[in-house]
């Protein structure tokens, strides 16, 4: 049976995954209640951020995980994104594959036909919820194989994905490729926002989230601005994902419906 409803939005079953706009979980496992705990960059849980229709950003892998798959279980129409940072550069192969066999996203993860994808060969959502294959994972370090044997649904992040600059303290959100690579061109690549404001804690040099200007940065006006000031590095059209912190607080999902032209 054909999906009806993807997303939520049943506009969003023949949009291509590379044409459609999604809402990010900046740091997702970096939350607290708490307004003391100055590190943290979301103010509500993981389970609680994916209901809100966010992807995935960093975390404890086995349990992270494992949290996932339970809520891809509770929700069959949702394609999800898991975007990892391997700042330890563990192996793909032997320690972040495992994991994701260990809490069964392997199976059902999407696995190109090419890598690298360009951006206008992705399938629609429809076509991935009906698959059954419909987490996609990047990782920024590691995934192309310079560790060990590649893993064929742990994608190499920059050779698909591109990022602006991250850790702004400008709310302009000044907009420049900071980080790509492999033989596609911009044009040919999905794109990020990393519409996350940080402020200097205390003159220190240490930067940190900004929750106090939450609800500005994350406002329709602050995120479609962003967006405008990136398109005309990618071809100019919107961004695939909109990086947040504070996903709870301000307009996130309104902004990336404007995007994604839903009402």
């Amino acid at each position: 049976m054909e999906a009806t409803i993807c997303n939520g939005h049943a506009e969003l079953c023949s949009r291509p995954y590379g044409n459609t706009t999604f809402l990010g979980s900046h740091d997702s496992y970096a939350f607290s209640s708490d307004p003391l705990a100055l590190a943290r960059d979301q103010e509500v849980d993981v389970t609680s951020q994916l209901n809100l229709g966010i992807l995935f950003d960093g975390g404890t892998v086995v349990d992270y995980l494992n949290t996932v798959k339970t809520w891809l279980d509770a929700n069959p129409n949702e394609v999800l994104t898991l975007l990892f940072t391997n700042s330890d550069g563990l192996s793909i192969p032997d320690i972040w594959a495992p994991a994701f066999v260990q809490a069964g996203i392997d199976t059902v993860s999407y696995i190109p036909p090419n890598n690298p994808m360009k951006r206008s060969d992705w399938p629609t959502l429809g076509e991935l919820i009906d698959s059954g294959k419909r987490v996609i994972t990047f990782m920024d370090a590691g995934a192309d194989g310079t560790d060990g044997a590649p893993v064929d649904f742990i994608l190499p992040e920059f050779t698909m994905l591109l990022e602006p600059p991250f850790d702004a303290t400008d709310p302009s959100f000044p907009c420049s490729i900071d980080r790509i690579s492999g033989p596609l061109s911009p044009q040919d690549h999905l794109s990020m926002l990393n519409h996350n404001l940080d402020t200097n804690l205390f003159g220190t040099g240490i930067l940190v989230s900004d929750p106090g200007a939450a609800s500005t940065t994350n406002g329709v006006a602050s995120i479609i601005a962003n967006s405008n000031g990136c398109a005309p590095l990618v071809g100019g059209v919107a961004p695939n994902f909109v990086m947040l912190d504070f996903v709870n607080i301000g307009q996130g999902l309104q902004a990336v419906n404007q995007l994604n032209g839903l009402s």
